[in-house]
Order: structure tokens, then C-alpha cells, then sequence
């Protein structure tokens, strides 16, 4: 490696390190795939009698054990019965114990999506009238913390080693086969098998924890693991270690047998089979993917899994092999140089790539996101704009890259290579040749020493010969380029993977301000509105719900409730509530109700002195500066 070259490697995984951190850092502690969109009791409801179960409904079918679903009184104490069960479609419900005091029950539900990600909330109904509740911070913290940060860590040099490992097979069978011979480009292949085999094996120990307790001294429990095992995603990581031992095979002859064939018809034949096998191997690889993700539930899962295993498949052979042919431009040997053909087939298998992607990606996007609104309004969509652009900058390079290639001309090492050790390792300085004093090994240790440095010799000026083509050199730059921007594009996927799908987060959203969203009152005389607003900071969505009741002239009881677009509690800082009947010049009343647990406020005595239509303005304050104020009509009778 020349004194340029390692630092640019070295910024190069520098920038890998920081989008990666800059990534976890920034992920939720549970990124959840599946939402609630309904319960029985509902969010903040003041039940007349004590209910026999609660349930709950999701936007998708989800995983559940014992604990999934606890039910807490207002001291804090569990009042369920038995498990959890599927009671019809994706609503799942649990037993709760006879003669239910008064006071409000906090819900907790800890489960995991179809698409493997875990999913944890918590919100409080109350029977009889609303009480102060000893319940704080109930939400469980699966897939968040050290374990999160980890199991999304290992997440990302999975995606990176099958990369590495398929592109980098591709692009030696495909494109440069004497590359097979290259130890730069076998180290970098079987690198990228060790990544992806570690990490595998990395993520079956943490997904335990990860979907549970979220503890790490859980990752080394035999009893998670082993209920690890009996689910998809487990199947689907030991479904990937038995293909990788496939895939060992597969580099063992690519970079043993393989290198050794001399004879043309054996080594196409063994291409042949090398390809066909190759390919059977990844798309497994890929596969095991697809049928643990988002392709593997929601819209036309028969349709989405073959695409997502197409769409990773050519991330792969572009992005895997733009990375061999990065190594191979700046690491192989002087006497081996990757020829302008190879760097043109690449070209055009990339072009082939790149095609690939934008009909597949544009599927993905059209399942993943339902509507246009989605791109800007939910986090989603924003990841995938930033992946699109992302895409466009590399393609803008590539086509750099055409260019540099079209000019790109082999530089004749011919004198070189003609040039042989003129000093047969017998010679000595005193010129006896073979019939020489061949028997001294001083002799022979300096006429080998001689051979090894004009052999070194003619390999710098081979290397000077070749670094000489400005063309090559513009090439190597822009591939460069190219790489930094795929380090990039890998950790914008890779956090996409881990994000709720913008069609189920609006669809979420439009569940849970549906009911009552105009205001409704109930045959008790307590009406409930429902708000969404936006402060426009980040984390700034959600849904604000007032009750009142019973919604008369004089004395109120009313309950706000903070919920984020998903059906989760919303821990905001501050909440107050006015009231004001503008057709009498009346208000605003302000009200600063007490805090009673996560997203829960509340204020007794609320006094409406005469009837009519009412404005009920809400602000919310998400951040010291983050605030947004919204209302509604409400008749008072």
C-alpha cells in the first residue's frame, strides 16, 4: 500500500464508524414495525364497572409469551390471569381477576412484530373514577439500550459482510477471474464471510434480550436461546449458518481448485458450476432476509420476499463488487494488474445492478409507504428520500467512473514481463555458472539475495508503469468516491430495515385519532376530543385526548391523554388546557391539570358556568422551545 492509500482507507472507515454511530444514536429504543390501533378498554376510558379482560388490537399479526400483556392496579400489583391468547384476526386479549377496585390500571404490552422487531407500550383506562397510580416508567425497554445499539451494530456488518462476500464472488467469476489468484481479493472475500458468519451468530445470542428484558446479562441465557430458536427469525439466522458453511466451500474452491485449473475446458466448466452454486448460495443467504423482515409481512408477501431477495442480490454484486474492484485497483500486485476489460465488464454488470434496484426499489417504495404524504411526514419516507438521493450521488460517480474507463488503456508491462533473473542462482560474483564453486552457500545465499532484489526491481517499475495511465488513476479516485458513498448508502438501509414502514405508521396515526376525532359523547354525558398536533421539532407528533365528564354547566372532570402517532403514552413536559365560548365573550378559562403518570394529566373541578359552543384549545410543549397549541369545538349542555 503506497503512503496515499492508507489514509484514504483510513478516512474510509473512520466515515463507517461515525454514520454508524451517528445511526444508532439516533434510533428509538424500539423500533416498532407493528402498531396498536385498538383496545378494549380504550385509551383513558372511565369504565362504569370493572371489565373481565383487556384487548388489544395491531395492525399486524405479533409474537407473544407469557408477560407480553400485563395489567397493573393502581398500586402497582399485576391483576391479570393466565397468558395471553389470539382471540380473532390480530387482536389478542387477557383475563383479569374478578372485583376490580376503583381506580385507573396502567397496560403494558411487550411483543414482537411479524417482521421481528419488538414492539413495547403502555397507556391506563380507569373503572369507577380516575386515581393517582404508584406506576412509573412500566414501558419495557426491549430492543433498546446497550443490547438495541449492539443488535443493530450487528445488523449493519451482516448486510456489509454478505455484501462484500457475494459482490466480491461476483465480481472475480464475472469480471476478473484471474483475480481468483489475487491474496488482496481473497482476503477481502473471505473477510467478508468471517463479518457476516460472526455477526450471525452475534445476533441469535443477543435476539433473546433484545426482544425481551433488554438486559445484557441476558444475551448468554440458554432458555432465551432456546425460545429464539423456536421462532422465525431464529430459523432464519440458523438458516444462514447452514448456508454459510455451503458458502465456505464455495470460496475454498473458488481460491483453491479453481486458481490451480490450467486446462480451458476443466476451469469453464468449473466456472459454470462455480456460478450456478454461487448463486443458489446467495439468494439463500438473501432469502434468509426476506422471510424475517418487512417482504415477509404486510402487502403481497408472496410477491415482496423474490423482490427483496432481487433487490439485496444486486445491492450485492454493485455494491460488493465496486468494493473488490476498490481492492484490486489499489492492492494487487504490479505483475497482476486488473485489466481495462474487467473494469469494463463491472461496468456494465453494475449498469445491470443499478436497473435492478430502481424496479425493485420503486415496488418496495409503492409497498413500504401507500402515498406521496409519506415521504415527507413520516421517518420512513425521509430515510428513503435521503437513500435515493444517496443512489443518485452514486450513479453520478459511476458514470465518472464510465468515463475514466472508456479512456482506460492496459499499460504494456510486455518489457517486464520479458525481463528473467539474469543470474542463475548458482552464479557467483567470481563467474563460474553452473560448473561454478556451485557447492558455496555464501555463493548461493547472495545470488539468490540478487535475484530477489531485481525481481523487486522490475515489480516497482512495473508499478511505476502502470500508477503512470492518468486514466487509471482518475478511475481509482472516482471508485474511491464511489465507496465512501456506499458506506454511507449501507447505514441509511440498514436503518431503514430497522424503521416502522410509513404505510403502518399513518395508518396507526388515522387509528388512533378516528374514534371521537370530532368529539363524541358518550350516554353518560362525558364527551371525548381527540387532537393531533406537531410541534415541529424532532419527535414532535402525537395525538392529545381530552375528556370530560360529565361535559355539563358547572363542575367537570377531565383527563388529557399524550399519545404518539403509534398508540404509545407520550412523556411531553408540560400540557394546559383553556376553555372558551367566544359567541359570549367568555375565556379563555385556563386549566393546569396534574400530572398523573406517563402521558396521563388530570384536573378535577373544572367549572363551565353557562352552556353553549365551546373552544378547547390544547398546548403541548415537547421541548424547552418545541410547543404547538391546537383546539376544538365542544358543545357543553
Amino acid at each position: 500500500m503506497n503512503r496515499t492509500t492508507a489514509p484514504r482507507l483510513r478516512t474510509l472507515l473512520l466515515l463507517l464508524l461515525a454514520v454508524t454511530g451517528a445511526l444508532l444514536a439516533g434510533a428509538s429504543p424500539a423500533s416498532a414495525h407493528a402498531a396498536l390501533t385498538g383496545s378494549d378498554p380504550a385509551q383513558g376510558v372511565v369504565a362504569r364497572t370493572a371489565p373481565n379482560q383487556v384487548s388489544l388490537t395491531f395492525s399486524e399479526k405479533v409474537a407473544l409469551s407469557d408477560g407480553s400483556v400485563r395489567v397493573l392496579d393502581p398500586r402497582g400489583k399485576p391483576v391479570q390471569t393466565g397468558s395471553p391468547a389470539n382471540v380473532s384476526g390480530t387482536t389478542y386479549a387477557v383475563k383479569l381477576k374478578s372485583g376490580l377496585a376503583k381506580g385507573t390500571y396502567t397496560v403494558t404490552y411487550q411483543v414482537v412484530s411479524a417482521d421481528s422487531h419488538p414492539v413495547a407500550g403502555a397507556y391506563t383506562f380507569s373503572v369507577g373514577a380516575p386515581s393517582r397510580t404508584v406506576v412509573t416508567g412500566t414501558a419495557p425497554v426491549a430492543g433498546g439500550g446497550v443490547v438495541g445499539g449492539l443488535y443493530a451494530f450487528g445488523r449493519y456488518v451482516s448486510y456489509a459482510g454478505f455484501i462484500v462476500l457475494a459482490g466480491g464472488a461476483a465480481f472475480v467469476l464475472a469480471c476478473w477471474q484471474r483475480g481468483a489468484g489475487v491474496r488482496a481479493v481473497q482476503r477481502l472475500v473471505v473477510g467478508g464471510w468471517i463479518a457476516l458468519t460472526a455477526a450471525t451468530l452475534w445476533l441469535l445470542l443477543l435476539r433473546g434480550s433484545y426482544t425481551t428484558t433488554g438486559s445484557f446479562a441476558d444475551v448468554f441465557d440458554l432458555d432465551l436461546l432456546g425460545q429464539v430458536l423456536q421462532t422465525k427469525t431464529g430459523a432464519a439466522l440458523v438458516s444462514r449458518l447452514l448456508l454459510l458453511a455451503a458458502a465456505a466451500l464455495f470460496v475454498a474452491v473458488l481460491f483453491g481448485t479453481y486458481t490451480r485449473r490450467e486446462d480451458a475446458t476443466e476451469k469453464r466448466d468449473l466456472t459454470f458450476g462455480l456460478a450456478v452454486g454461487g448463486v443458489v448460495v446467495a439468494a439463500g443467504l438473501a432469502t434468509s432476509w426476506a422471510m424475517a423482515e418487512h417482504a415477509s409481512t404486510g402487502l403481497q408477501p408472496g410477491l415482496a420476499m423474490p423482490v427483496d431477495v432481487v433487490h439485496l442480490l444486486a445491492v450485492a454484486a454493485w455494491l460488493g463488487g465496486l468494493t473488490a474492484l476498490l481492492t484490486a485497483l489499489y492492492r494487487a500486485p504490479a505483475e497482476q494488474p486488473v485489466e481495462a476489460a474487467a473494469v469494463r465488464r463491472f461496468s456494465r454488470l453494475a449498469f445491470g445492478s443499478v436497473l435492478a434496484l430502481v424496479a425493485t426499489g420503486a415496488y418496495q417504495s409503492w409497498r413500504q409507504l401507500g402515498s406521496w404524504s409519506s415521504f415527507t411526514e413520516t421517518r420512513y419516507g425521509q430515510l428513503l428520500l435521503a437513500k435515493i438521493a444517496l443512489v443518485a450521488v452514486l450513479v453520478g460517480i459511476a458514470g465518472l467512473s464510465r468515463r475514466w474507463t472508456g479512456r482506460l488503456t492496459d499499460r504494456s508491462t510486455d518489457a517486464g514481463r520479458a525481463r528473467t533473473d539474469r543470474v542463475p542462482a548458482t552464479t557467483t560474483p567470481g563467474g563460474g555458472g553452473a560448473g561454478g564453486d556451485a557447492g558455496d552457500p555464501g555463493d548461493a545465499r547472495r545470488a539468490a539475495q540478487l535475484a530477489r532484489q531485481r525481481a523487486a526491481v522490475d515489480a516497482a517499475r512495473q508499478k511505476r508503469l502502470r500508477d503512470a495511465d492518468e486514466n487509471r488513476f482518475g478511475l481509482r479516485r472516482s471508485v474511491l468516491a464511489e465507496a465512501g458513498v456506499a458506506l454511507v448508502l449501507l447505514a441509511v438501509t440498514t436503518a431503514l430495515t430497522q424503521t416502522e414502514p410509513g404505510r403502518t405508521e399513518q395508518e396507526a396515526e388515522a387509528a388512533a385519532s378516528s374514534p371521537a376525532g370530532s368529539g363524541t359523547s358518550a350516554a353518560s354525558g362525558a364527551l371525548t376530543l381527540d387532537m393531533p398536533f406537531d410541534t415541529g421539532g424532532t419527535d414532535g407528533k402525537g395525538v392529545v385526548r381530552v375528556g370530560l365528564d360529565p361535559a355539563r354547566v358547572g363542575g367537570n372532570e377531565m383527563h388529557v391523554y399524550v399519545q404518539r402517532p403509534n398508540g404509545r403514552a407520550f412523556d411531553v413536559p408540560e400540557v394546559k388546557v383553556s376553555f372558551t365560548l367566544e359567541a359570549q365573550k367568555i375565556g379563555p378559562l385556563p386549566v393546569n391539570p396534574d400530572h398523573i403518570t406517563t402521558g396521563h394529566w388530570s384536573a378535577n373541578g373544572v367549572q363551565l358556568p353557562v352552556a353553549g359552543d365551546w373552544k378547547v384549545a390544547v398546548t403541548v410543549r415537547t421541548s424547552d422551545i418545541d410547543q404547538a397549541t391546537v383546539s376544538k369545538n365542544a358543545q357543553i349542555g
